[in-house]
């Protein structure tokens, strides 16, 4: 068995849903990546404004790297609560997708350049240390939680689903089988729902 190489591992996880996140925008138009489809305002463009700042945030500022554009994406302070989270109509997809590309192409230099047991500070009052390891699981998982946000929203918009365009990873079915077979769970969920009334 090949020995593990532990950074590079978690940064193909990494770049996996940095991937999921960016094909998730592709064919749609402006409004469509803009047009919020939960409660909260969940849209796909503002998650890829969102983990710009988080990549500029973790892995720039946090290790004495920063990235120049980090102060436009990351808001703190009295600025405009979950302004990182949408996308202004003045605020184009080509600018926010080509921040977020540089995000984490800064991201992946202090990677490379750092060992997994190099110690960051976030930038919190008081400075809290992180390991460089410890920043990078923290980003799989938060680009990995909002690609699974961004596949729930593109499935609300056009039907578009899976983690990748040639849909390896999605179980077969043509949209009747898919329609039966959510027909199929919401029978489930009444027959089990009647002991709730």
């Amino acid at each position: 068995m090949t020995p593990s190489d532990f950074k590079a591992d978690l940064r193909t996880y990494l770049q996996d849903a940095r991937d999921v996140l960016l094909w998730k925008l592709e064919g749609l138009s402006e409004y469509d990546i803009r047009r919020p489809l939960t409660p909260t305002g969940t849209n796909l463009l503002g998650l890829v404004k969102h983990l710009a700042g988080a990549e500029a945030w973790y892995f720039g500022a946090a290790f004495g790297r920063p990235f120049a554009e980090a102060p436009a994406l990351w808001f703190t302070g009295d600025a405009e609560p979950n302004g990182d989270l949408w996308a202004r109509a003045d605020e184009t997809r080509a600018a926010i997708v080509d921040v977020y590309r540089r995000a984490c192409a800064h991201s992946d230099e202090t990677i490379a350049a750092l060992p997994l047991d190099a110690v960051g500070h976030l930038p919190v009052d008081p400075p809290k240390e992180i390991t460089l390891h410890r920043v990078l699981t923290h980003m799989v998982a938060e680009s990995q939680r909002h690609a699974g946000h961004a596949d729930i929203v593109r499935e609300l918009v056009d039907g578009v689903t899976g983690q990748r365009p040639d849909g390896i990873n999605m179980a077969p079915g043509d949209a009747n089988a898919w329609a039966e077979h959510r027909n199929r769970v919401e029978r489930a969920a009444e027959e089990a729902g009647r002991g709730d009334r």
